[in-house]
């Protein structure tokens, strides 16, 4: 039997989400939803606290209360398996964890945190990204860390950024992360692309595209790449530093699932570059908060200053609410904590994957083994169109990413499919790929 305060809280969330109550809306008193319930004023009492702590409701002394804002019930069917989306699984978000800082933040940096604040950004945050960075062999200093808004910004601003060189071309990876190319595109920058696979990239074309091809910067995913999950060694690594050394070239590594490796001996390139050629870029993205928006670049000196000019321009700083908070979170050590769960669930659930793809895959379909991370790609028969499958397969329920938008036009290929682990759950994982499966062999006929 439902207790009495849920039935009233339940009745409150329906009104919300018929319309019938909106954002600003004035709550029955308590006194008459008491009446109305045939309950006790403690019953009522109980259940508006309880939508306070889902934040429906907030309470006015002396008036009552108030609807914070309209309610909208998840339109995720638990009936879709969701190989599609890239954020963090929802269910390892800490929520609760973060709130606690974000209040803290208030508290503590108040009078920096609602007024201009340093384009640089939070000058603790910054410190405390450096020690982090410790963790992953990046060793820097706070006057060489940026705050942006997210890695996206990065990329968007360094695209258009000019640099030391004085080059303007741009290499990427084939395929590669799409708001890449997206800012690519909207730049109108001149791209080159170098293929990736399993194997890696073929280094001597890598040299002739550095040697000949007046590169600004090459732009790497350089662990648990997406979309295919590939990983450099660190031999590959280290000779990708060497020829940028060579020819004049700077690499914007994309380290954004670092913290998701297990190997404590893979290195960054940052670890490898001893001229200031490497600018590192550290998310918070995709293992923690996506609305958080932050992320850390760490710049050579030479390029801050233009860096900063061109950041100002399109949005002078990056939340410093959101800023404080983090440097609390990292402070208090729960980030790390959040890390070891984190690894563990994503580690699990990409080897449960990989056991699917060896078991149900149809014979002439080909997949990418990464270790960890978000990522695994299939490699579908000559004859099956990644576009059909991804369109048959989301009548069934099931999103895959047909990796369409992730290839500059003259390497578009349609017999690559991603799938994406962090939003599908455990027990849909083999019943997933067994209907991939299916829908490959129904097209290869």
């Amino acid at each position: 039997m439902i207790a009495k305060y849920l039935k009233i809280a339940e009745e409150i969330k329906s009104q919300l989400t018929n319309g019938t109550l909106v954002a600003g809306s004035k709550l029955p008193s308590v006194r008459q939803l008491s009446e109305e319930f045939r309950c006790s004023k403690n019953t009522v009492i109980k259940a508006y606290s309880e939508l306070e702590k889902e934040h429906l409701v907030y309470a006015i002394p002396q008036s009552g209360y108030y609807v914070v804002n309209e309610f909208k019930i998840s339109a995720h069917d638990p009936a879709v398996i969701d190989f599609l989306s890239a954020g963090p699984d929802k269910n390892l978000i800490p929520y609760t964890e973060f709130q606690h800082c974000l209040n803290q933040a208030i508290e503590k940096y108040k009078e920096d945190i609602f007024t201009y604040s340093d384009h640089q950004g939070f000058h603790s945050l910054r410190t405390e990204i450096v020690k982090n960075l410790e963790n992953s062999q990046v060793f820097t200093n706070p006057n060489r860390v940026v705050i942006v808004s997210g890695s996206q910004q990065a990329i968007h601003l360094l695209t258009a950024l000019p640099f030391p060189n004085g080059k303007k071309n741009i290499l990427i990876e084939q395929p590669t992360y799409f708001g890449m190319i997206e800012s690519l595109q909207i730049h109108q920058a001149t791209t080159f692309g170098i293929e990736l696979s399993m194997d890696g990239i073929d280094l001597e074309r890598l040299e002739y595209i550095f040697k000949n091809n007046d590169i600004k910067f090459f732009y790497i995913i350089p662990k648990f790449h997406n979309p295919l999950g590939h990983s450099y060694t660190n031999k590959e690594k280290k000779k990708i530093v060497e020829l940028a050394n060579k020819y004049d070239v700077y690499i914007v590594e994309d380290d954004f699932l670092s913290d998701l490796d297990r190997d404590k001996k893979s290195d960054p390139l940052f670890s490898f570059d001893t001229s200031g050629r490497v600018i590192y870029i550290k998310s918070f993205s995709k293992v923690f908060l996506p609305g958080l928006r932050i992320a850390g670049v760490v710049l050579p000196a030479i390029m801050i200053k233009n860096f900063l000019r061109y950041k100002f321009s399109v949005d002078f700083n990056s939340s410093v609410l959101s800023q404080g908070a983090l440097d609390i979170y990292l402070k208090s050590g729960m980030y790390n904590s959040h890390l070891k769960t984190i690894k563990e669930v994503y580690f699990n659930k990409m080897q449960l994957l990989k056991r699917s793809c060896e078991e149900l895959l149809p014979k002439g379909t080909d997949y990418t083994k990464p270790d960890s991370g978000f990522y695994l790609s299939l490699y579908l028969p000559e004859n099956v169109s990644a576009k059909k499958l991804a369109l048959l397969l989301s009548e069934k329920l099931i999103l895959i990413d047909d990796t369409n938008r992730m290839f500059l036009s003259e390497y578009k290929k349609d017999n690559l499919v991603r799938l994406c682990i962090s939003q599908v759950h455990d027990h849909q994982i083999k019943l997933g790929v067994e209907k991939i499966a299916q829908t490959i062999a129904l097209l290869g006929k």
